[in-house]
């Protein structure tokens, strides 16, 4: 998602929202909250733009306090994507952000180099894993592989997993943490992604590929040690993705672990979310069957390139959409789009937001959620 710049009193615009019920007589979390508020920004001395994950620290430790906000950035100073290095700390104590890690630019383990995204966790542990998927230009013309990195509680680099299986790890960290072992389920969405010049004659657009995966990682966490990968499998693939100039890539974003093992998967290019049964457990990949991958639990409808997504009280699912500034509220049992709320109603874009909202976290009171608008580089926070 490029970084786009406007004036101040377009700014104002983003603070304005109002609500589309899709189930008028559903009500839902959304309906709680009226205010949208800008806490600070997400662009360090460096100059990082495009922030990206959002993740609240669940302790102490090292020098990150419980309930501060992790922030990935994308892009470096020059507003390339898949070029930032950087992750902030957010303090809600002292409402300011500060410099949390800067990986070096060309770290000669990860291939291609860093460029941190969605993909994000902190384990109880204290260690942080992160996700870059790389380029030199800012486009998929010169992506390179990537990898999953290591960081302590510090910000201090530690180690890269990297292998055939991992490829432009991409969205949300969905994850089952144990303290000494872990799970984590993150989407891979590089596979043999061409640039954004090359297009299909037919459409004359960049191809639509079918080879996204989620990949579950089973970690062990020695005690005072790093986490160790132990296994990799690929429960999911056949994925749509696709090379864009604006955006770098279309690829499944938003992961969602419920209870009873089921995954929930954003599926932005096919606008829909789709379940992936026994995550936890399975041995072979849900594969793609009659133009999805999984169960499809809600398609179109407010949805709008569905990124992101979070489970927020009454055990439903809340997407940020790619193309537009809302939310979208989804009950999963019921397969019901329940509502959606403007939180960007910037109109420099179009339709208004269009391009600016990617990560979602709850607040640890769990009665409003964080977001980034990526036109303005900052953290935002929507409450009642």
């Amino acid at each position: 998602m490029s970084f786009k710049f406007r004036n101040a009193a377009l700014a104002a615009c983003s603070l304005v929202a109002f609500s589309l019920p899709a189930h008028a007589q559903n009500k839902g979390f959304l309906e709680t909250l009226h205010r949208h508020t800008t806490l600070a920004s997400t662009s360090p001395g460096n100059g990082d733009l495009n922030p990206y994950a959002v993740v609240v620290v669940p302790q102490d430790m090292g020098v990150l306090k419980k309930d501060e906000v992790l922030v990935t950035n994308f892009n470096n100073i020059s507003n390339l994507q898949g070029t930032g290095t950087t992750i902030v700390a957010y303090s809600p104590v002292t409402g300011n952000a500060r410099l949390f890690a800067n990986l070096p630019r060309n770290l000669a383990a990860c291939p291609g180099g860093v460029g941190l995204t969605t993909a994000l966790a902190i384990l109880k542990s204290g260690w942080i894993i992160v996700g870059s998927a790389p380029s030199k230009d800012g486009t998929t013309t010169t992506k390179g592989d990537g990898c999953l990195i290591v960081l302590d509680a510090n910000g201090k680099y530690t180690t890269t997993w990297k292998g055939p299986l991992i490829n432009a790890p991409w969205g949300d960290i969905a994850s089952v943490d144990k303290g000494d072992n872990a799970t984590l389920f993150i989407s891979m969405t590089g596979f043999d992604l061409p640039g954004p010049n090359v297009v299909d004659p037919q459409t004359h657009y960049p191809p639509i590929l079918h080879k996204a995966t989620v990949l579950r990682l089973e970690l062990s966490i020695p005690e005072g040690g790093p986490p160790q990968l132990e296994s990799q499998t690929v429960i999911a693939s056949g994925f749509s993705a696709r090379a864009d100039r604006d955006n770098f890539l279309f690829g499944p974003t938003g992961l969602a672990l419920d209870d009873d093992g089921t995954l929930y998967v954003t599926d932005g290019y096919d606008n829909e979310v789709t379940a992936i049964d026994d995550a936890l457990t399975r041995t072979d990949p849900v594969t793609r069957k009659d133009d999805a991958v999984g169960r499809i639990i809600t398609k179109g409808g407010l949805l709008n390139w569905p990124l992101a997504m979070i489970w927020v009280p009454g055990h439903h699912l809340l997407v940020a959409n790619g193309r537009n500034g809302q939310v979208v509220e989804i009950d999963p049992a019921t397969k019901k789009q329940i509502y959606a709320q403007w939180v960007d109603a910037d109109q420099a874009q179009q339709p208004p937001g269009n391009g600016d909202l990617f990560g979602l976290a709850m607040t640890p009171d769990r009665k409003s959620f964080y977001y980034v608008e990526d036109d303005m580089n900052t953290l935002n926070v929507s409450q009642p």
